[in-house]
């Protein structure tokens, strides 16, 4: 029997297309527009590169970072900036450092518009930023989730889908290769002095970007000596090594050595030639 055949490839044009489909309908091979709002970058640069032109809200961002502490806020300050600027407050979760306030209102990023959980386990951080996302008084939230799981970030991103802002998670470098629900994805690391930006988009609702975004954006209290910074030795502006996790009180601080070693750091005993010799000076002494 001879089935009619039904061709299931949709039409080229959008205009084919019911308004409503049409703008829920992406091609892989074209940038796809903001489901909903979004805040600018301040990065002419990345925006350009951005789906909508900015960052998006109501949605996930992933930033995978070689080292924390290092260029988040240079990175998001604009953007943040923004949100405070229109009465918003931004909750930082899990952060591994205390913001620096005064460096942070040089950038428009007011102290009490700062809230800080200071929450140290994975299983707090996950629960104190699902929470944020329900509760929807905050405008923007920062999370940092080094070990974050993908059934973890699919559920966040759920929640972020009703949420009014942005929500920017904060992950390891390795994470690169984890699958991720995220939409947008973000690879920031630092150049040659004067260490801009570097910026690498891996993922994103658009045709995969081949090369590195080079933002020149320091902070305003740098500016004056931007200048300078050539001149400085190189080691000055390294990045700054990694912090170890303290150690518990109720673990040894000492790792366990071999057999030789515990030997070495035995006080040895006097050789017994030795005690005689002080026996025989002894007893001439006496005699």
């Amino acid at each position: 029997m001879n089935l009619p055949s039904v061709s299931l490839s949709l039409p080229r044009g959008a205009a084919a297309l019911p308004e409503h489909v049409a703008q829920a309908v992406w091609r892989g091979d074209a940038m796809g527009r903001a489901a909903s709002t979004v805040i600018a970058s301040g990065h002419p640069v990345l925006d350009a590169e951005l789906p909508g032109g900015g960052w998006p809200c109501q949605a996930m961002t992933e930033v995978l970072l070689a080292q924390s502490a290092q260029a988040e806020w240079r990175l998001l300050s604009p953007a943040l900036a923004q949100v405070v600027q229109q009465g918003g407050s931004v909750l930082l979760i899990g952060a591994p450092h205390p913001p620096h306030l005064p460096g942070l209102s040089r950038e428009g990023l007011r102290d009490d518009r700062l809230i800080r959980v200071d929450a140290r386990t994975p299983a707090e951080r996950l629960w104190a930023t699902e929470q944020a996302l329900k509760a929807g008084c905050v405008s923007a939230v920062l999370s940092w989730l080094p070990q974050v799981r993908p059934e973890q970030i699919r559920r966040l991103h759920a929640c972020a889908a009703q949420h009014p802002g942005p929500l920017f998670v904060f992950r390891p470098v390795k994470a690169q290769a984890d699958s991720s629900a995220a939409p947008l994805r973000v690879l920031l690391g630092l150049g040659a002095c004067p260490h801009p930006l570097q910026v690498q988009i891996i993922k994103r609702r658009g045709p995969m970007l081949d090369h590195v975004l080079s933002l020149p954006h320091w902070p305003a209290g740098l500016m004056p000596l931007l200048p300078l910074l050539p001149l400085l030795p190189p080691r000055s502006l390294a990045p700054l090594p990694a912090v170890s996790p303290p150690v518990p009180a109720s673990l040894p601080t000492t790792t366990p050595s071999s057999p030789e070693s515990a030997e070495s750091n035995t006080p040895r005993r006097p050789h017994h030639a030795a005690l005689d010799r002080a026996a025989a000076r002894a007893s001439r002494a006496m005699s």
